[in-house]
């Protein structure tokens, strides 16, 4: 039998970092996203700023009345993110929700629990991105059923952008949606977008658009927002992150305007 091992205790206790990276995000994502964690691990993580991501209980078909039932979790859902810890940013991930429940809204729940939090939602971030490039006229693809963009064309509409044309792909199911090929999403961006826009919005954070921004640019030849794309560059600039990511679009070379840590 062998001896037992020695355990000893070090003659001092560990200095600590008051944290462990210097900004900190927080997603709220929906049980059935393939996407979000994956674009914002590849555009917005470092060394620097961490993601951390909690899931909100959510049930197919995508319908106005689907989407506004995650109203009550998203207080629970932002809390579960380093409970009793402040987070610098909460993104809620998903664009068509925030619609129908209102950016307003989805920000006084995230802020009950993250009092300290800035709140992002793909509805706002993508405003602001539109407006940073300069667009009035805007052509959109949404994945989405009529019924279910109808109320999209209503948000962009009343905050003061034309819209050219809008294509709608007519699918139900978000995991669906995760699933277009991206070499679909570039061929569906060239029909979406009218001539005449200043810009192309791809709405979803399920589409897997955030991965060929900077290809779509240059086939049609005018800036292109998606969801996750429009996310990443806010929570990334109100990180203080400013580096200009040309190889990503055209948004990622400039500012945000307003508010910033």
């Amino acid at each position: 039998m062998k001896s037992p091992v020695a355990l000893s205790l070090a003659s001092r206790s560990p200095r600590l970092d008051a944290r462990p990276v210097n900004r900190r995000i927080g997603l709220v994502i929906l049980a059935t996203d393939h996407t979000t964690e994956v674009d914002f691990q590849r555009m917005v993580a470092s060394d620097r700023i961490g993601v951390y991501v909690t899931r909100i209980p959510y049930a197919n078909p995508v319908t106005p009345e689907n989407l506004r039932a995650m109203q009550p979790s998203l207080t629970e859902a932002a809390a579960l993110i380093l409970p009793d810890e402040t987070l610098d940013v909460v993104m809620y991930s998903c664009t068509s929700a925030s619609v129908v429940i209102g950016d307003e809204e989805v920000a006084a729940a995230i802020t009950a629990a993250k009092p300290g939090a800035t709140v992002v939602t793909p509805t706002d971030a993508s405003v602001r991105g539109l407006r940073a490039l300069g667009a009035k006229n805007i052509s959109v693809l949404t994945p989405y059923t009529i019924e279910t963009s109808r109320p999209m064309a209503g948000y962009f509409a009343e905050r003061g952008f034309a819209i050219d044309r809008f294509t709608c792909l007519g699918l139900t199911d978000d995991r669906e949606m995760a699933r277009i090929r991206p070499e679909e999403i570039v061929a569906f961006a060239k029909e979406a977008a009218a001539a005449e826009s200043d810009a192309l919005f791809i709405s979803c954070t399920a589409v897997r658009a955030a991965v060929k921004i900077a290809e779509i640019e240059q086939a049609i030849g005018k800036p292109v927002v998606s969801s996750n794309y429009a996310t990443a560059w806010a929570c990334l600039r109100l990180c203080g992150d400013q580096e200009a990511r040309p190889h990503l679009g055209r948004l990622m070379e400039l500012p945000l305007e307003g508010e910033r840590l």
